[in-house]
């Protein structure tokens, strides 16, 4: 098999040559096929498959963030399937491509925040973590060439990480960007050496290589005529970036046809987590609760995907390691991911079963000095911008239950704050989330909402795939909180990472 080359392609019209760090970027993943150890559906033929991962960083699904994508949508989505109901269980950087690597929930794989201390590309998860990767697996389990270009983990080549010189397990050949998205002038390391690059557009531009929580609450409304203004030429360029991502696809899709390998190429377009761009009056950036930063774009095409299908399935991208190593052909029961091979899904098994609910969890970062831009704010809120509106905080901590079923669209969130704040939403008749109806939902359904959170928050592997409060399988002892919860809720992640 040969590596797929892609051009730098892009033309500069699209990309605007500055643009701040959190525009999309794009990372290219693409496995080639070797034998596997163990059976599956996919593995029957002699001829096994490639697979291509591609994700982007930071695009939302909910506010049009594929519209600019149509090649994208024409090539992958109409010749294969487009999952409506996709979600994040994290909506930041590191720890959702730490679910994406592990196919694990974060209080499983413990990537808390993008830095080292929390977890991100730390010496902890290089000895614990990366090891059992869905790459790690396919190299040394099945035989399978990996290639690696773009973002890998906010915090990969600091010294404390081990440098531009560490190549995580699992990669043929690497290419990565040192630390978080940059288009220009930043460093790769290529199989373990460092190249710095500048900011020629033609060499360099990497995508081508309320009733609501207190934190929505200190968002001004309305908005500054200056925030505004910030916002759309932000949205702007947004758009122009991912009319790149569209050309890098049109270019993977034909190279792939030429060389004769499109109908043997299974291929994967999604992102890291959404985004928001004034939403609630917040400046820009994800890590809310709200769909439009957990819910992401998912396009998949492949052998045995018939085209033009939309999958309305809960799935998550816990769920992307367990479909790539299945189709591989290797036995999944032999990880520990707590995420579903969407497989059958995929291919039209009938009688799927399938979950009801996915967990969304996060922990939020605060500084425990005051703002020095804006004196008047309280220590422990960062990311603030100016007229000091601040889109985290050390409390900004929550886990909540995205629950679909054929009569509920149900989100459930608890902050784990001093109130112990509770945010509930029907999403079916209120989309944009703008009631919380926690103070008049039936009690008794709180009740098994807030069960079935914490049974989540404490699952592992195949206890994470357990039937939902709405699934016929559910049984729900109200006694059981209190006997097996019986010391109060224990904090996720330890005090001294936030």
């Amino acid at each position: 098999m040969r590596l797929l080359p892609l051009g730098a392609g892009g033309p500069g019209r699209h990309s605007p040559r500055h643009l701040r760090s959190c525009s999309p970027a794009l990372l290219f993943l693409l496995l080639l096929p070797g034998c596997c150890l163990g059976g599956s559906r996919a593995a029957a033929g002699s001829r096994r498959p490639n697979v291509v991962l591609l994700l982007t960083d930071d695009q939302d699904e909910v506010l049009g963030g594929m519209t600019p994508l149509k090649k994208t949508k024409a090539l992958i989505g109409e010749m294969g399937m487009t999952f409506s109901s996709a979600y994040v269980p994290s909506a930041l950087c590191c720890p959702s491509r730490a679910s994406i690597l592990t196919g694990k929930y974060p209080h499983n794989h413990h990537v808390v925040n993008n830095t080292l201390e929390g977890n991100c590309s730390s010496k902890s998860w290089q000895k614990i973590q990366e090891p059992n990767t869905f790459p790690a697996i396919l190299r040394s389990m099945c035989g399978y060439q990996t290639f690696f270009a773009g973002k890998y983990l906010n915090e990969y080549g600091a010294p404390a990480a081990g440098g531009l010189e560490y190549v995580p397990p699992g990669w043929s050949y690497w290419y990565a960007l040192e630390k978080n998205s940059k288009y220009y002038n930043y460093t790769l390391s290529i199989n373990g050496k460092a190249r710095k690059h500048g900011e020629n557009y033609s060499v360099d531009y990497l995508t081508d290589v309320l009733n609501k929580h207190w934190l929505i609450r200190q968002a001004k409304t309305p908005m500054t005529n200056s925030s505004i203004q910030f916002l759309d030429n932000a949205f702007r360029k947004r758009w122009q970036t991912l009319l790149s991502v569209d050309d890098l696809v049109e270019k993977l899709v034909k190279r792939l046809e030429f060389i004769g390998e499109l109908d043997n190429t299974y291929i994967f377009y999604t992102s890291d987590n959404g985004y928001h761009t004034g939403q609630f009056s917040l400046p820009i950036d994800k890590r809310q609760l709200y769909e439009f930063d957990i819910k992401v774009p998912l396009l998949v095409r492949g052998p045995g995907i018939k085209p033009n299908q939309t999958s309305k399935m809960l799935v998550a991208n816990i769920d992307l390691g367990p479909t790539i190593l299945d189709i591989a052909g290797y036995n999944l029961n032999k990880t520990q991911m707590d995420g579903m091979s969407l497989l059958p899904i995929l291919t039209g098994v009938s009688n799927v079963t399938w979950r009801s609910d996915v967990l969304v969890e996060y922990q939020g970062e605060g500084r425990n000095v005051t703002d020095p831009t804006c004196p008047s704010l309280s220590p422990g809120v960062s990311q603030c911008f100016p007229d000091c509106v601040c889109e985290d905080a050390y409390n900004n901590t929550y886990a909540c239950v995205r629950t679909m079923s054929a009569r509920w669209n149900l989100q459930y969130c608890e902050f784990d704050d001093q109130e112990v704040f509770v945010e509930v939403y029907n999403l079916t008749a209120d989309p944009h989330q703008i009631t919380n109806i926690a103070k008049s939902i039936d009690p008794e359904l709180l009740g098994k909402m807030n069960y079935r959170l914490m049974m989540l928050q404490s699952c592992s592997g195949p206890a994470c795939r357990t039937p939902g409060v709405f699934d016929p399988g559910y049984r729900f002892d109200p006694r059981l909180m209190f006997n097996n919860f019986s010391g109060g809720r224990t904090r996720r992640f330890s005090k001294h990472l936030l």
